[in-house]
C-alpha cells in the first residue's frame, strides 16, 4: 500500500475564495449602517405618509437580511469548508444564500409594488421636509456603505488576480441600487411639495419596485443555475474541447461542466483516442484554464477506423 504517497494524487476541496475576514468585518459596518438608517427611514415613511420612503426603508430591510445571510454563510462556509460530508466543499453556501436572499427582496418588491398601486389611487397627506431629511440620510449612508465595499474590493484585486470576492461585489452594486431607489424618493418628495404632485410619490414607489425586482430576478436566475449544476460559462467548455481535440486524435465523447462554487468550476471528460495517455497528460493540457480546480478523465482506447474524425 501506498500510504506515504498518496497525497501527490490528492487535493483540496476548500474552493472558497481566500480569507474573508476583512470582508466580514467591513459588511459587520454596512450591516450596521443600513440597520440603523432602514428604521429611521420606516418609521419616517409610515409617520409622514411617504410611500416612496417607506419603499426605500423596506428595500433597506432586503439589504439587512441580504448582509445577514452573507455573514452567516461565510461563516458556515468557513468552519465546514473541510467537512467531508461535502462532496465539493462548501463553495456553494454563499450562493444558495443569494438565492434566498433574492426570494425575499421579491417578496419584498411585490408587497411595495401592490401598496405603491393603492397609494396612486388613493393619496395620503405627506410631510414632505421630515421625510426628505430622512431620504437624504439614508442616500449618505448608501454611498458611504458603497464606499466601503467598494474599498474592499480594490484590496482584493490588488492582492489577487482571479480571486475577487464576487459576494461582496454582488453587495455593493445593491448598495448602488438602493442609493438610486433613495434618489428616486427625495425626486418624489421635491416635486410633490413644489408642484403639488402627491402621485409622484406612488409614481417612484412603483419606480422602485421594478428596480428591487429586476435586481432580485437577475439574482435568482444566476444563483439557480449555479444551484442546479448548470453549464455557465460556456466559452471555457469550449476552449477544453479544442484543447482536447487539438491534441492527437483525441475526442471526447462526454463532457460535464459546472461551478463547484461561485469561482470554480469542475470537469468530468470522456475522451476516445488511438493514442492513450495517463489522465495526469490531459489535466496538464488543461492547467491554463482559469479556476478549472476539479477534473475527472475518463481515456477509452480506440481500436478501429471509426473514432477517426
Amino acid at each position: 500500500m501506498h500510504y506515504q504517497t498518496l497525497e501527490k494524487w490528492q487535493h483540496s476541496h476548500d474552493f472558497l475564495t481566500g480569507d474573508t475576514n476583512s470582508g466580514e468585518k467591513r459588511t459587520w459596518i454596512v450591516l450596521g449602517f443600513t440597520f440603523m438608517t432602514m428604521i429611521a427611514e420606516i418609521i419616517a415613511g409610515t409617520t409622514f405618509g411617504s410611500m416612496a420612503l417607506l419603499a426605500d426603508g423596506w428595500h433597506m430591510a432586503t439589504h439587512v437580511g441580504a448582509f445577514c445571510i452573507t455573514l452567516l454563510t461565510y461563516h458556515y462556509a468557513r468552519i465546514n469548508a473541510h467537512n467531508p460530508k461535502y462532496t465539493f466543499g462548501t463553495g456553494k453556501v454563499t450562493v444558495l444564500g443569494g438565492f434566498a436572499s433574492a426570494i425575499a427582496l421579491s417578496v419584498i418588491a411585490l408587497i411595495t409594488g401592490v401598496e405603491s398601486i393603492v397609494r396612486l389611487f388613493d393619496p395620503q397627506e405627506i410631510q414632505f421636509n421630515q421625510a426628505i431629511y430622512v431620504a437624504i440620510l439614508g442616500l449618505i449612508v448608501n454611498i458611504v456603505s458603497a464606499f466601503l465595499l467598494q474599498e474592499h474590493d480594490h484590496h482584493n484585486h490588488e492582492h489577487s488576480h482571479h480571486h475577487h470576492d464576487h459576494n461582496l461585489r454582488a453587495a455593493y452594486f445593491h448598495v448602488l441600487a438602493d442609493a438610486l431607489t433613495s434618489v428616486l424618493a427625495i425626486i418624489a418628495l421635491l416635486t410633490a411639495r413644489q408642484w403639488g404632485w402627491i402621485w409622484m410619490d406612488a409614481v417612484m414607489g412603483l419606480v422602485a419596485t421594478l428596480v428591487i425586482g429586476k435586481w432580485a430576478w437577475g439574482l435568482i436566475a444566476d444563483t439557480a443555475t449555479i444551484l442546479l449544476d448548470g453549464s455557465v460559462n460556456q466559452k471555457t467548455k469550449l476552449k477544453i474541447i479544442d484543447i482536447i481535440e487539438s491534441d492527437a486524435d483525441n475526442r471526447i465523447v462526454d463532457l460535464h461542466f459546472w461551478n463547484i462554487s461561485e469561482h470554480y468550476f469542475s470537469a468530468t471528460i470522456s475522451i476516445v483516442t488511438h493514442h492513450p495517455q495517463p489522465p495526469e497528460y490531459y489535466k496538464n493540457l488543461l492547467k491554463n484554464i482559469s479556476n478549472l480546480s476539479h477534473i475527472l478523465i475518463e481515456v477509452n482506447l480506440c481500436d478501429n477506423e471509426e473514432c477517426k474524425g
